[in-house]
């Protein structure tokens, strides 16, 4: 037991984070961007040495749309006051389908072209769509909760594949909990 503790040590750190994460999330509290920048730089470290090199590049990108998340939760709105639920801009969908498949595209071609990983498609495709979930996150579009759930049902099944249970099963929850987030922020979005 001790020994299995010791070998997985940080996957458990990193999904008491992540749960934590979750939950503050489903309750639109803005402390998540903190619990969200311990998470993620202690992801960087599991997910390199997990061979997840597009997994533990976007922990980079999820630490700075930390600081942005939590100023626009904060004071990004145009008053000042902290940022309602809204819904996604009809005229940012297609942009950003296109924004997901060139970055996808992209960071397949890197992980196969420079590295070893065993899992390029899965891996490049849950990387491009969260930049966007994380985004629309950051601007509390009612919406991300649908890209978390795409995102979370592939992470769920490639971290069991990459041996990390634990977020593995974390990732499982999380799709249960996307669904009551979509359905609890849809109660509180602001319609214009």
């Amino acid at each position: 037991m001790i020994t299995f503790v010791a070998e997985h040590w940080l996957d458990i750190t990193t999904t008491i984070l992540g749960l934590a994460y979750i939950l503050l999330e489903y309750k639109a509290s803005a402390w998540m961007w903190a619990v969200g920048f311990v998470m993620q730089a202690l992801g960087i470290v599991l997910y390199y040495d997990k061979g997840l090199y597009a997994d533990c590049g976007m922990e980079f990108y999820y630490l700075s749309m930390t600081a942005y998340g939590y100023w626009k939760w904060i004071r990004g709105s145009a008053k000042k006051e902290p940022l309602p639920i809204t819904f996604f801009p009809k005229r940012l969908i297609l942009p950003w389908l296109v924004i997901i498949a060139a970055v996808w595209g992209v960071i397949y071609w890197l992980l196969v072209t420079f590295t070893n990983s065993n899992v390029p498609l899965a891996d490049s495709f849950t990387t491009a769509l969260s930049i966007v979930g994380i985004w629309a996150l950051a601007h509390k579009y009612l919406e991300q909760w649908f890209i978390w759930i795409a995102v979370d049902v592939v992470t769920c099944v490639l971290y069991f594949y990459k041996d990390i249970p634990f977020k593995a099963s974390l990732y499982g929850l999380y799709v249960v909990i996307a669904v009551l987030g979509y359905l609890k922020w849809r109660k509180m979005v602001v319609k214009d």
